[in-house]
């Protein structure tokens, strides 16, 4: 009886040990959690290695939409507008220019809705309504969505997809709407600036007045700005 209590015990230690070494190995592997990921429905950042995106996001500033046009044109610089339809409703012949002048248009959803907070079908009419203004408006089909305040759910990434649309963040963020600085918005979108930069701002004054350095910057520096879709390639 002594022997195979030994045993017994011997074997119980055993497993012990090998439970407490799983458990340690365990504990040592890098966690992987589905939040920490980057679902590859959203695009952070483009594949260019020498183009940059600016992304204007517009429900408002039509004058200072067309100086931008015209400082574009003055770099031979591409950019994608990302646009409210309820701005684009009521500026259908600054669209029209856009459009005409090169550039991209994506939608920015109709009314500016925390996407995140709507339902996939509250989703799918806030964008598809948008996408197929624009579509009429410019004659150019709409590929591309930038949730408003880069909120989104889901259901948002889902309502996008079924429409055929990219849904596009950015990884470069002038916060211009916030922070009306001319300077702040040039260091913002050149500091470490690299190929495949989306580089979101706004129709704002002091934007417009850092526009030419910024695009100067990027030339200088031997880089090109291009649309989105060029830049995802």
């Amino acid at each position: 009886m002594k022997k195979r209590s030994k045993g017994l015990m011997a074997l119980t230690n055993l497993a012990l040990i090998l439970i407490v070494a799983t458990l340690g190995i365990v504990c040592f592997l890098p966690a992987v959690s589905p939040a920490s990921g980057v679902d590859s429905r959203v695009h952070y950042q483009g594949t260019s290695e020498n183009g940059v995106s600016l992304m204007i996001n517009v429900y408002w500033g039509t004058d200072e939409v067309r100086a931008m046009l015209d400082i574009l044109d003055e770099y031979s610089a591409k950019a994608t507008f990302f646009l409210g339809g309820c701005w684009a409703d009521d500026n259908v012949a600054c669209v029209k220019e856009i459009a005409a002048r090169g550039h991209e248009i994506g939608t920015h959803g109709y009314f500016h809705k925390e996407h995140d907070k709507l339902t996939l079908e509250e989703n799918l009419d806030e964008i598809k309504t948008s996408a197929e203004f624009l579509t009429l408006a410019s004659g150019r089909d709409i590929t591309l969505f930038a949730p408003p305040s880069g909120a989104y759910s889901e259901d948002t990434l889902s309502a996008a997809e079924s429409l055929g649309l990219k849904t596009v963040m950015w990884s470069k963020d002038t916060i211009d709407w916030r922070d009306k600085d001319e300077e702040l918005c040039f260091s913002r979108a050149t500091k470490d600036v690299k190929g495949g930069d989306l580089i979101l701002m706004h129709p704002m004054e002091h934007t417009v007045k850092a526009l030419p350095r910024i695009l100067a910057y990027l030339r200088d520096h031997g880089l090109r700005a291009i649309t989105v879709s060029e830049n995802l390639g």
